[in-house]
């Protein structure tokens, strides 16, 4: 016996996925329907608002080696600047833009730092946002990701091996770079190699189009800096005192630089677990972690 039936074609599907969307990060094309992107893994949602909002939102990169504090600083600057204030206000957008800064007050509300950041870009938390000045009558759309430190390095050692990093640091407007404050007072040379690696490889990408000293404004920041007091009284003189290398490179290679002392607790201890020390924090005490933010994005 023959039963018939009828069965939508649905053709208009084909019709969508012939026409791809680029990624707003890389430019690969991808199909109307992914979450994210099959060539770098950013989000396709980043494309999708720029294209229906009908606008182009800054790149403001935040690095600095594995363990520096770039989720707690990021996170921390996003839940700061997303409450009434008078300097500068961020609005989400998107509720993926959410994400780091809650994770990260729940943990230090724990008496916790966020756990490490994965290496895998497709784990990584995106924040797009809008920033008021009072002194601009236009909000300034941004991007800022959270990149894992180990992820950074593996790309400034070998180049194209994380699509995601190389794009946006090409793209990217400005650089929030930070120093491990606590790793130089332990006298480690690991913050100094790092830093050379990095302004090496983000020279070297604007000195393709251009000779001459890098104009891409970069914001170095100590963080972790509440056990040092030198460094919060003055960080231009704590820079060319101890991280030497750091300060030649960064003034050879960039016009528009500035120094910044920042920390998010008041005072750290450690417990152990199963053998290894991890830091717990005391106090949520932050200090100087808005300044460099606002000083960036004047500058961009």
């Amino acid at each position: 016996m023959v039963r018939k039936a009828l069965v939508a074609m649905e053709s208009y599907r084909l019709a969508q996925y012939a026409v791809p969307i680029s990624c707003y990060i890389c430019g690969g094309d991808n199909n109307y329907d992914v979450e994210l992107c099959r060539h770098c893994s950013a989000p396709m949602a980043l494309s999708h608002q720029a294209n229906t909002q009908g606008i182009e939102p800054g790149m403001i990169a935040v690095l600095g080696t594995a363990a520096a504090g770039k989720t707690v600083y990021l996170g921390m600057l996003l839940d700061m600047l997303t409450r009434r204030n008078n300097r500068v206000q961020v609005l989400a957008r998107g509720a993926f833009s959410i994400t780091l800064q809650q994770r990260t007050m729940a943990a230090l509300a724990a008496s916790a730092f966020p756990d490490k950041t994965p290496n895998e870009p497709d784990r990584w938390n995106w924040v797009h946002c809008q920033a008021k000045l009072p002194s601009h009558k236009r909000p300034i759309e941004l991007i800022m990701p959270d990149m894992a430190g180990e992820a950074i390095l593996e790309e400034v050692d070998h180049p194209h091996s994380y699509p995601a990093i190389n794009s946006f640091l090409k793209k990217c407007a400005g650089v929030l770079l930070l120093v491990d404050t606590e790793r130089i007072e332990d006298g480690s040379q690991e913050q100094n190699y790092f830093m050379m690696k990095l302004i090496t490889y983000l020279s070297e990408q604007s000195q393709k189009k251009k000779r001459g000293k890098c104009t891409r404004p970069m914001a170095i920041v100590f963080s972790k800096a509440d056990q040092c007091d030198p460094c919060f009284a003055n960080p231009d003189r704590y820079a060319r005192d101890r991280t030497p290398n750091l300060w030649q490179q960064i003034g050879e290679r960039f016009s528009t630089v500035g120094f910044f002392a920042s920390s998010v607790t008041g005072a750290c201890s450690q417990r152990l677990d199963h053998g290894s020390k991890i830091n717990v924090p005391l106090r949520i005490e932050p200090r100087g972690i808005v300044e460099p933010f606002e000083w960036l994005i004047r500058k961009v």
